[in-house]
């Protein structure tokens, strides 16, 4: 990318883990006015547009067995609201009119809304809680800071035992769903948890009837090098994945909650659910996706995203080996971070005085690298970069990228030795 300067710059996460298939690709452009041509909006619930139909199809086909349906809207954040909305008209359907509370993780991010900002741990949250309904929380899985003298593993354990007392303390009949990001990415910068806790909260969840929901908003449309970050974990499968960002690689805006034909079928018997967003299922937004999906799959995008993502991961623990500042490299395909400290052996952070995330994105604007760095709840969670290049990135891009916050890192380590 340049600026109105003419200096180039190397846009080392997608946007916010937008772009997934690259700046000015020729054949979203080509899709897109196309469609432009022909229509740009019809309203769905009188007119059913060719590209909607189509892309919707491939999306199902995509996402595989246990997603036979797709809610087709804007914005992330509005699809996560409309995913709730629907849990909530299964549980109608059901007879369950107590279920109200969405159990959500500490932290999380699910979006800007009122409804999205009330899910999970994060700090500008709190200006807004009289105004929006928080939900309990439980702990996310921490690979790198696992909490109570645990390591990861017992810490995921405690997370899932943590889940099922939660919902037995708030009583299994007034519990909807939990919600979760399986790749976490603005609240926890690209950490997982271990196998084995994907299986766990699937159990404790069919066991008291909670519905388990899947953010991919960041994790889906091939970033982790699958689909869905939900096939990594295929005997673990969410009842509801939520889908965005890459689904229109900031094209236009897109995004999709997928669920299975059951559920479904279940809230159209019971008098149906309402949609009611503008741009749902644009015409205009459907033939993007379906331009992009068309790039993911033909160009073998997903493979390219693990593949490189191997790459990435290789190059940047090269650097850690020779950064005191990295304390952490963690990711899966092309959704990746690394975690900023002051001392690698005792994971200490950095003084919570000190704006890291924006010193550190300034430098790097420097080097011409733009970078997407995040202080999570404050600092209580740690400060790091993603690391999340569209999924068309070479290796020869991604070591210039890896030069390039090399250089970043040193020159901020440098100011920090001033610093004293």
């Amino acid at each position: 990318m340049w600026d109105c300067d003419g200096r180039r710059y190397l846009d080392a996460t997608s946007g916010p883990v937008v772009v997934n298939v690259g700046h000015g690709n020729r054949r979203v452009l080509e899709a897109m006015s196309e469609q432009a041509s022909r229509a740009t909006y019809a309203y769905p619930a009188y007119l059913e547009s060719e590209s909607n139909v189509r892309f919707g199809q491939r999306l199902l086909d995509l996402a595989g067995p246990g997603f036979d349906r797709a809610l087709v809207f804007s914005g992330g954040s509005e699809a996560v609201e409309k995913c709730l909305e629907f849990c909530r008209s299964v549980a109608l359907a059901r007879g369950e009119l107590g279920r109200t509370k969405v159990i959500s993780r500490r932290p999380s991010y699910h979006g800007s809304t009122l409804a999205t900002m009330a899910l999970g741990g994060n700090q500008q949250n709190e200006a807004f809680a009289q105004m929006a309904r928080p939900g309990p929380t439980v702990f996310a899985p921490s690979s790198y800071r696992p909490r109570f003298g645990l390591d990861a593993v017992a810490f995921a354990e405690h997370c899932a035992e943590e889940l099922e007392q939660t919902i037995i303390d708030e009583g299994a009949a007034m519990v909807l769903a939990f919600i979760i990001e399986p790749i976490m990415g603005f609240s926890g910068g690209a950490d997982f948890a271990p196998d084995a806790y994907y299986r766990r909260i699937r159990e404790i969840c069919d066991r008291h009837g909670v519905l388990l929901v899947y953010d991919e908003v960041i994790s889906g449309a091939g970033r982790s090098g699958r689909f869905l970050a939900a096939h990594h974990w295929p005997d673990s499968c969410p009842d509801l994945v939520v889908l965005a960002k890459g689904l229109g690689s900031g094209y236009y805006p897109l995004s999709a909650v997928l669920a299975p034909k059951s559920l479904v079928d279940l809230v159209v018997d019971h008098g149906g659910f309402h949609l009611g967003h503008t741009y749902k299922a644009s015409p205009l937004g459907c033939a993007v996706g379906l331009a992009v999906l068309d790039e993911i799959v033909e160009r073998d995008l997903m493979t390219c995203a693990e593949r490189s993502g191997d790459h990435l991961r290789k190059r940047l623990r090269q650097l850690q080996a020779t950064q005191p500042l990295i304390g952490d490299v963690r990711g899966r395909g092309l959704l990746n971070a690394i975690e900023i400290v002051a001392d690698a052996e005792t994971r200490a952070m950095l003084p919570r005085r000190r704006d890291v995330p924006r010193e550190i994105s300034d430098l790097a604007s420097d080097e011409g690298l733009l970078i997407y760095a995040r202080r999570t709840y404050g600092g209580v969670y740690g400060d790091w970069i993603l690391v999340t290049p569209p999924l068309i990135a070479d290796s020869g891009e991604i070591d210039v990228l890896v030069d390039r916050l090399a250089r970043t890192l040193k020159r901020y380590q440098e100011e920090l030795e001033r610093a004293g």
